[in-house]
């Protein structure tokens, strides 16, 4: 018999390609004031010019914050909330990367509930109703518009979660035309984030891991595997772009209810600290986690391998064909043109141990890790990761 487990999920998936270019239709009547967050880089892009058109159409009156920067910090998400009860805002539109979903996903909570943000930061939290929520992402990698989870950069060395199914969005918009302009660079990223999202999720030992969560992950991983080279070496290919965002997603969903874990804990600092972008991050550990992770957790990597690679399957024994799944990793890396070591990011040794001291903080992650990390066990991580 299963074990019991919760599984949260956005009130309504809108998946089409051309979908963002109706969004007015996606909103009750009764909104009237939308605060509309996205990036300076769209902005100039004017990638939601057609978004913005169908709100206008409909009647909404449509205020833009495009202040988000990558690993958006905690005066950005203050300042969106400001903005949002200074002008009455009654929806809440997130449209972008992950970090301008994330900002959009607090500034509905807090300026809708009218809760204090410091009483937010953990899990479950927060207590207040939000405002009505669109997400609508731009890349394919965090997931973040399936996801209760909103990341933000407290301090040069701290990022804080908020984890709480309020935060879910009513309607998750993916248009995978949107990702037709993203850079071969920002396409591998997040990509590998989003592959990230589901091995983390297939191998948490959090005890909502459940197996719908399992399930959606190796369906992640399948396409993913399958698109990633495609979409940055041919970058028109939409169905490439259509199989990353609907992979990236699944890996979101999956990882939403089975959450991540030290990956994701000893990528945060090298986001904080050297302001690497987070797919990046998490590809430079991700490797080494595996390995250390793997005296605990070969036999689950193992199960997922072929997923993402399905040469791997003609691997009888386990535990090498966990071996061959991290050499295939960093084999994908290469491929896709990212840098494989900290220190073609900027990282030098001597930085190492402060991270690794930074890492421990993320007591939330670190507790879905297959296996124990102490501090020692993080800076050998970074130390074979440098």
């Amino acid at each position: 018999m299963t074990a019991p487990f919760l599984f949260h999920f956005p009130g309504r998936l809108i998946v089409a390609d051309g979908a963002s270019a109706r969004l007015g239709e996606t909103l009750p009547a009764a909104v009237e004031n939308i605060l509309f967050i996205t990036d300076a880089g769209l902005t100039r892009l004017g990638l939601y010019d057609t978004a913005l058109l169908s709100l206008r159409q409909a009647g909404k009156r449509v205020i833009i914050f495009d202040a988000v920067e990558p690993d958006p910090s905690l005066t950005t998400l203050e300042a969106a909330i400001d903005l949002a009860r200074l002008e009455k805002i009654d929806a809440v539109i997130g449209f972008g990367g992950g970090s301008s979903l994330d900002v959009a996903k607090l500034t509905a909570l807090v300026a809708g509930s009218g809760e204090l943000l410091s009483g937010c930061w953990g899990v479950n939290q927060a207590k207040g109703r939000r405002l009505p929520l669109i997400l609508v992402p731009t890349t394919a990698g965090t997931g973040s518009e399936v996801t209760p989870v909103a990341i933000i950069t407290v301090s040069d060395d701290e990022k804080r979660g908020v984890s709480s199914p309020l935060i879910l969005p009513d309607s998750a918009v993916l248009d995978a035309q949107l990702t037709l302009g993203l850079p071969a660079s920002i396409t591998a990223a997040t990509g590998i984030d989003a592959m990230v999202h589901a091995i983390e999720a297939y191998a948490s030992v959090n005890p909502n891991n459940n197996p719908v969560s399992r399930l959606l992950a190796r369906e992640a991983l399948r396409l993913l595997g399958a698109n990633i080279a495609i979409a940055v070496k041919t970058p028109g290919d939409i169905a490439a772009r259509r199989a990353m965002l609907y992979g990236s997603m699944l890996a979101g969903m999956a990882f939403a209810n089975s959450p991540v874990a030290a990956v994701h804990a000893l990528a945060y600092p090298i986001g904080s600290l050297f302001h690497v972008p987070h797919g990046l991050s998490n590809a430079l550990v991700l490797a080494h986690v595996l390995t250390f992770n793997s005296a605990s957790a070969a036999h689950v990597y193992s199960e997922i391998a072929a997923d993402a690679f399905p040469e791997l399957g003609a691997i009888p024994d386990p535990d090498e064909r966990c071996a061959h799944f991290i050499t295939q990793l960093v084999a994908l890396m290469v491929t896709l043109g990212m840098p494989v070591h900290l220190r073609d990011v900027g990282v030098t040794e001597a930085n190492l141990p402060a991270m690794a001291t930074a890492a421990m903080k993320q007591t939330r992650l670190l507790i879905n890790n297959p296996r124990s990390v102490s501090e020692e066990d993080a800076l050998a991580i970074y130390r074979a990761a440098w």
